[in-house]
């Protein structure tokens, strides 16, 4: 199991440390982007702020094909994967305390969606 903390006990069983990782990972990127747009510079953190974004979107979405048991889920953690990596690559840029933690939650979920494509 990950050291992401479970926060809800009612989640399809098969999918449930990967729907958390999701999740967690969606609202870390949401908090992220946010915080980056508050930046004097955010300018520079443009795209840091839109694979944020994005990032969030698409752990949303793979969270929810998961819940609904779709049949397509190894396709969705597949591709949920790459975008977390890249918004881990992105944010690890820079030097600010939230990249860094949205950073680490990005490559954990990363890392948990790549395991749903292998079952």
């Amino acid at each position: 199991m990950s050291s992401i903390r479970i926060t809800s006990s009612f989640h399809n069983p098969h999918y449930a440390d990967c729907i958390e990782a999701c999740n967690h990972c969606a609202n870390s990127c949401e908090y992220c982007g946010t915080l980056c747009l508050r930046e004097d510079s955010n300018k520079m953190l443009l795209e840091c702020i839109e694979l944020c974004f994005y990032c969030a979107d698409v752990c949303r979405f793979a969270s929810k094909h998961m819940s609904r048991d779709s049949n397509r889920v190894k396709e969705f953690c597949d591709y949920c994967a790459k975008v977390c990596e890249d918004c881990a690559n992105e944010c690890e840029k820079h030097d600010m305390d939230h990249c860094k933690k949205c950073a680490m939650v990005c490559k954990e979920c990363s890392n948990i969606c790549r395991e749903m494509t292998v079952e």
